[in-house]
């Protein structure tokens, strides 16, 4: 018996474990959520230095849209994770499009950019959801959107990971790169927020 799986086999049987526990009572998914995030804090810090970079240096953003896994690289970034990165790109919010990230499949998903995926993102309610009704999930989690702003979902996979720009907030003209990324959320990185 072989020792290797694959990472969409080892996300789905992690997924049931949390589902077992949550089931049992023995724990939350926010619960789950609250460990994920004091164990690997900082790293949704990565995704927001390189939005907050693309907010205050245009000629970075269109570098940035244009081809992701060579605008991470020039902030010291890497989406690598073997002998062949992974194809990164980058979706930006406007006033009249709002992205948001999910994977049908599994729960692929950039975690050196935003940190560990948080539970309800491998729950198999919002991957289903979201690509049939992402106005109504948005809405569940108290984004609600201008009735003109057209919703597109991204769908991540094993080589193909995504990032949200999201729209810089009004007020911010004074601030640094460094107080900009403090505003920035991993929810606003996947799409379920705004910043």
């Amino acid at each position: 018996m072989s020792g290797h799986h694959s990472s969409s086999e080892i996300a789905v049987r992690v997924r049931r474990l949390e589902e077992r526990l949550i089931g049992a009572g023995l724990t939350s998914d926010d619960q789950l959520d609250a460990i994920i995030g004091r164990v690997s804090s900082g790293s949704p810090a990565n995704g927001a230095r390189a939005v907050a970079r693309a907010w205050v240096d245009p000629a970075f953003r269109e570098r940035l849209l244009a081809d992701g896994n060579r605008g991470l690289e020039e902030i010291g970034l890497s989406m690598s994770s073997g002998p062949q990165p992974q194809r990164f790109t980058v979706v930006e919010n406007t006033p009249t499009r709002h992205n948001v990230l999910v994977c049908t499949l599994c729960s692929c998903y950039p975690i050196a950019l935003l940190g560990p995926s948080p539970s309800w993102y491998k729950s198999e309610a919002y991957r289903a959801r979201v690509v049939r009704e992402p106005r109504a999930v948005l809405a569940e989690f108290g984004l609600e959107l201008p009735a003109h702003t057209e919703i597109v979902v991204h769908d991540t996979s094993a080589e193909s990971r995504h990032m949200v720009l999201p729209m810089r907030p009004d007020g911010t003209d004074g601030l640094g790169e460094a107080e900009l990324a403090a505003l920035v959320t991993r929810e606003g990185l996947i799409g379920t927020a705004v910043v």
